[in-house]
């Protein structure tokens, strides 16, 4: 039996169709599935190895045993669309309308998703920056669009802004940001984020944000875009609470946009996953209005991680890139002999007893070749997993 269809697109804007039409596994399930088989650290897959904070984690058992169980609104239960609408106007200062400009989604995966699939049309092109998480490419494709990429160039992960300018054209049809930036770390300065404001507005174009790493930086501020002038009534900004509260696996996201924008995104949402994580809604809603300390508290805490793991890279040999957001560091493996990412993450916990990603999972193509010997390193984990994995690394050959 031959099955074509949605499924190739997927997968062949993921990267993941082989020669023969089969789809290979993730880079990341590969790299998971071989931590488990050899007992390795996993700095590879982005989770956190803590929970959250006991009175998001309370808000949910208690909603459980409150009977929040069946299905919730399809917009989302209304107080987290509230407190969606508090968090931007505490933090950034945007008045949101709850019940007309915020949209609950599967995580921010799910929101990515459907707000592609409802804006785009066959034909039409998406950029985004390169390297880029690997589910742009694959709904791009699904929707029928042209992907096309900006480099982010090392060592400061900065775009050439002329050559933004070349690639958004009047054929563009979304501007996908994410900053902070998985998996470079690095967080888009102002004059990047205006020129994206500029384009689109010349271009007629729709800007989409992923900022579910928004509270994890460690120095520059995350800027939202929709907050610079022009960019609020043509911007989807999407999020999600499972990096900043430690829950990933509760796949609770949002998104704000006009109003209209956010009836066309639900129309496609509703035939998706309809609804999700009713007792995880209020717990979401309880992490908003935590206070402030605890914003600074998580993002404070993981630029100690970061520079444990840096400080370890970089003793063990390898040429580290500041990381200013999100919770991954790269590494440049060149110095130590090792041109391959992809060839020394599946060697590395023979090796060293450690796992990682390449970065070449994140891109194809030329940008991948110049790239080559990039790895990204997760550093999400307890300090003593951390101090432990600086440990075994330090052992690795030079």
């Amino acid at each position: 039996m031959t099955i074509s269809g949605a499924w190739r697109r997927a997968a062949d804007g993921a990267g993941l169709l082989g020669a023969d039409g089969s789809v290979r596994p993730t880079i990341f399930a590969e790299m998971s599935a071989l931590a488990v088989r050899t007992g390795a650290i996993n700095l590879g897959q982005g989770f956190p190895d803590e929970d959250g904070p006991a009175e998001v984690l309370d808000a949910a058992v208690a909603a459980i045993r409150g009977g929040e169980n069946q299905y919730p609104p399809g917009p989302g239960i209304p107080d987290l669309r509230l407190a969606v609408a508090e968090h931007q106007q505490r933090f950034y200062g945007l008045a949101v309308d709850p019940d007309r400009e915020v949209l609950v989604t599967a995580g921010a995966t799910e929101g990515i998703a459907a707000t592609l699939l409802a804006l785009m049309e066959p034909g039409d092109e998406v950029v985004t920056f390169e390297p880029y998480y690997d589910e742009y490419g694959a709904i791009i494709a699904l929707a029928g669009g042209l992907h096309r990429t900006v480099p982010l160039e090392p060592p400061a992960f900065r775009p050439d802004l002329d050559r933004l300018r070349d690639t958004v054209t009047d054929r563009t049809r979304v501007i996908l940001v994410n900053t902070p930036h998985n998996p470079t770390g690095a967080v888009l300065d102002r004059e990047t984020l205006s020129t994206i404001v500029e384009l689109a507005e010349r271009h007629d174009a729709i800007i989409v944000t992923d900022s579910v790493y928004e509270h994890l930086t460690f120095g520059p501020e995350h800027l939202p875009i929709e907050s610079l002038p022009g960019a609020r009534e043509r911007t989807v900004a999407i999020s999600s609470g499972g990096k900043t509260f430690n829950t990933t696996g509760w796949k609770v996201g949002w998104l704000t946009a006009p109003p209209e924008l956010v009836t066309a995104i639900l129309a496609v949402k509703q035939f998706l996953t309809y609804v999700n994580g009713a007792p995880f809604q209020p717990a979401m809603a309880a992490g908003l209005r935590l206070p402030d300390a605890y914003f600074r508290g998580i993002a404070d805490a993981l630029a100690r991680k970061r520079d444990i793991l840096s400080a370890g890279l970089v003793e063990a040999g390898f040429g580290v890139f500041r990381s200013d957001g999100t919770y991954f560091v790269v590494a440049d493996a060149a110095p130590l002999g090792f041109a391959d990412a992809v060839d020394l993450c599946r060697r590395l916990p023979e090796l060293a007893g450690v796992v990682a990603v390449p970065l070449g999972a994140f891109s194809r193509g030329e940008y991948a070749a110049r790239t080559s010997s990039l790895v990204r390193f997760a550093f999400c984990k307890r300090v003593e997993v951390l101090e432990e994995a600086a440990r075994r690394l330090a052992t690795l050959p030079r």
